[in-house]
C-alpha cells in the first residue's frame, strides 16, 4: 500500500540530492515504504539492515566495501539507490554515513530509515548538517486515508471519509497492521508484542534501564492520564523512583515513540500555566477512556499535521495548549512561524461552543478558531473558511490536514 510517504520520497530526490531520513515509530510501515520506493527500480536497488548479521558484517568494513559490492566503478542508465534501515544502532553509524555519503553521493541515492529517534543522535553537534533532510513518519490519519499526494497548499479541500474505516481508526488506531486487519484478537496480540518490543528491546539498545517493570509501569500509568497535565512528583511517588529519573524516563519513552508531550503557550496569555505540559501516546487507540481518546486522536493528527508541513518546507509549525491559573483552557493549539494561527478545543458530542475558545480566539486574534466534536456527521463545507469560532466534525476537520 502507497502511502504520502511514497510520494514525498520521490520528490525529494527529484529535487535535491541530499540523503533522506525517515524517523518513526515500529511498525509504523517505514521498511514497506522503503521497500516499494527499491521496488520501482528493481534491478538497481538495494537494502541493508543493520539487524542483519551479513549486512552488519559488510557495513563494519566500510563506505568503499559498499562501493565495490555494488560496483560503483560500472557505467549505469539509472542512479542505483540505497536504503540503510535502523544503521542508527551502530554506534559509529553518522562517521559511516558521512564518509560514504561525501565520497558517493553522485552514484546513488540515499534513504535512511530508524525506529528510533534519529535525531536524538544531534547530542553535541551534527556532522551531518547540510547532508540530509528528514521526514517524520506518523501512522495513518483520517487525510492519509483519503489521499497519498499531499495538496499543494497547507490545507486540503473536505472529502468525506467512508464511515467504518473513520471508526476503525478510532478503534484499532493508525498503525498499518492493525488499521487494516480491523481484528480484535490480532490486535491484542499485535499490541502486546509491540510493548515487548519498546520495552524489551529498544529500550534495552539505547540505554542502561535495568528498571525495566517500574518503566513499563509508569508506561501503563501514562496511557491512564493522556491528555492531562505530567505532575512529576506525583508518578515519582507511584513508580517509587525519583522525579528526575521521571523526567528521564518519560525522555526515553519519547524517543522510542510511546508518548510525546505538549508545552502551554505562554506568549501574550497573562497568568498563563508556565510549567507542566501535556502527555499523549503515538497509539491513541491504547487510551480507554473516552474523551481522553478523543483528545489523543486529535492531538496525533494535529502532530503529523505541523510535522509534515514544517518537513514539506511549508515554514515552522508548533503544536501547544493554554491554560491559565483560572483554570481556563484550550485543548490546542497551532502557531505557523511562531505567530498562533488556529485553535482547537476537542469534545467527544458536546456542540455547545466552548467559552475558552471564544476568549483566547480574540485574546489571541488566531485566523480559526474550532470545537472539533468527534460524534458529529460529516459536512462538505470547508472549515478554514471560517474566521469566527465554529463547531466542526472531527472527520471533515481532520480530511482537510495531512
Amino acid at each position: 500500500m502507497k502511502r504520502i510517504y511514497n510520494f514525498l520520497i520521490n520528490q525529494h530526490f527529484n529535487e535535491a540530492v541530499q540523503m533522506l531520513l525517515l524517523a518513526g515509530p515500529r511498525q509504523s510501515g517505514k521498511t514497506t515504504i522503503a521497500q516499494i520506493w527499491l521496488s520501482e527500480l528493481a534491478n538497481n536497488s538495494h537494502y541493508f539492515n543493520w539487524d542483519n548479521q551479513d549486512d552488519r558484517t559488510l557495513l563494519l568494513q566500510g563506505p568503499a566495501a559498499i562501493a565495490n559490492t555494488l560496483h560503483f566503478d560500472q557505467l549505469r542508465t539509472e542512479i542505483p539507490r540505497i536504503v540503510f534501515d535502523e544503521i542508527h544502532k551502530y554506534s559509529h553509524w553518522k562517521t559511516f554515513i558521512k564518509g560514504f555519503y561525501d565520497t558517493y553521493k553522485s552514484h546513488c541515492q540515499i534513504l535512511i530509515t530508524g525506529s528510533a529517534q534519529l535525531n536524538i543522535y544531534q547530542r553535541g553537534g551534527d556532522s551531518l548538517m547540510g547532508r540530509y533532510f528528514m521526514y517524520r513518519i506518523h501512522p495513518f490519519s483520517v487525510a492519509e486515508c483519503i489521499r497519498t499526494i499531499p495538496s499543494e497548499d497547507l490545507i486540503s479541500s473536505p472529502v468525506k471519509l467512508d464511515q467504518n474505516q473513520f471508526d476503525a481508526l478510532w478503534q484499532f488506531g493508525g498503525f498499518p497492521e492493525p488499521m487494516i486487519k480491523q481484528n480484535q484478537r490480532f490486535y491484542n496480540r499485535w499490541q502486546q508484542l509491540r510493548k515487548q518490543q519498546l520495552f524489551r528491546e529498544d529500550i534495552r539498545d539505547l540505554t542502561r534501564i535495568q528498571e525495566i517493570k517500574q518503566l513499563e509501569l509508569l508506561g501503563t500509568i501514562l496511557e491512564n492520564q493522556a491528555g492531562q497535565l505530567i505532575t512529576y512528583n506525583n508518578l515519582a511517588m507511584k513508580t517509587r523512583v525519583s522525579s528526575d529519573t521521571i523526567r528521564r524516563w518519560i525522555n526515553i519513552l519519547e524517543e522510542v515513540y510511546f508518548c510525546f508531550r505538549i508545552q502551554p503557550w505562554t506568549q501574550n496569555i497573562s497568568r498563563s500555566l508556565l510549567k507542566e505540559p501535556k502527555i499523549y501516546m503515538w497509539d491513541w487507540s491504547v487510551v480507554a477512556d473516552p474523551g481522553q481518546r478523543a483528545e489523543n486522536f486529535i492531538a496525533s493528527h494535529l502532530l503529523k499535521a505541523v510535522h509534515l508541513w514544517t518537513d514539506m518546507g511549508f515554514g515552522e509549525f508548533g503544536l501547544y495548549f493554554i491554560r491559565d491559573k483560572e483554570q481556563r483552557e484550550v485543548d490546542f493549539l497551532v502557531t505557523k512561524n511562531n505567530t498562533p494561527w488556529f485553535l482547537v478545543e476537542v469534545k467527544k458530542n458536546d456542540r455547545h461552543l466552548s467559552p475558552a475558545l471564544i476568549r483566547f480566539h480574540e485574546k489571541l486574534q488566531t485566523n480559526h478558531a474550532f470545537q472539533v466534536v468527534l460524534d458529529m456527521e460529516y459536512v462538505d463545507a470547508d472549515c478554514f473558511e471560517h474566521t469566527e469560532p465554529l463547531v466542526v466534525p472531527a472527520i471533515t476537520f481532520l480530511s482537510q490536514l495531512l
